[in-house]
């Protein structure tokens, strides 16, 4: 069967395939917390989510002074582990992915989680084998920067022109911008839809439902 546009789909992980924005904005606001430093509202600390870890605590308190932004991070790790195993996929993704593994696309995992974290989750919700390749944040550059698709491709041995990066942040779509890829964007995730939309993605799906959809149809 001959694809219409890609042979390589890559999902970005938290907030697109896994319902743990919520959890993740949780824990940064509480690593903050616990060091006395000022609290970001949820709207900051969602904007950081996609980035490596380090990135991220950077990023959501640009004003700490640098030697705070390694305890951010080992207070978040403790925060998010304490709370990882309550996380559920979003209802469907199971269901889109093992569809489209017997569609014949090749299926990859683009994401600001580490290694150890990103195999965790796989494993809690029965996915470590549904995957071709992964990437994580803590193995090369951390999004947006355009590695983690070019070595996926490269691994792979696909074509950038004919492969997809889904997720629901900017980081996602201007990832896909700088390695000459297509994005596609969720709504459902941590970034507002008008920044989604600013990055002039191929398509904007509300639900996994609608991204199930219009991959069957147009991919």
């Amino acid at each position: 069967m001959s694809r219409k546009q890609f042979d390589l789909i890559v999902f970005d992980w938290d907030g697109t395939l896994m319902d743990s924005t919520a959890a993740i904005v949780k824990c940064i606001q509480a690593a903050a917390k616990d060091l006395g430093l000022p609290v970001p509202g949820e709207a900051a600390a969602a904007h950081v989510i996609g980035l490596g870890l380090h990135e991220a605590m950077q990023a959501v308190l640009p004003d700490a002074d640098p030697k705070y932004h390694a305890r951010m991070v080992e207070r978040y790790r403790y925060h998010f582990l304490s709370r990882d195993h309550e996380l559920t996929l979003f209802q469907g993704a199971r269901e889109m992915l093992q569809e489209l593994a017997q569609e014949g696309y090749f299926l990859a995992v683009a994401t600001g989680k580490s290694r150890v974290g990103l195999n965790r989750a796989l494993n809690d919700v029965g996915l470590l084998s549904a995957f071709d390749a992964t990437r994580c944040a803590d193995e090369t550059f951390s999004k947006p920067h355009p590695a983690m698709l070019q070595e996926l491709t490269r691994e792979l041995g696909q074509d950038l022109k004919r492969t997809v990066m889904i997720g629901d942040t900017t980081h996602d779509l201007l990832m896909a911008q700088n390695a000459g890829a297509a994005g596609i964007a969720v709504e459902y995730g941590a970034h507002p839809i008008h920044q989604l939309q600013a990055c002039n993605p191929l398509f904007s799906a509300r639900s996994v439902a609608e991204l199930h959809q219009w991959l069957n149809e147009n991919a």
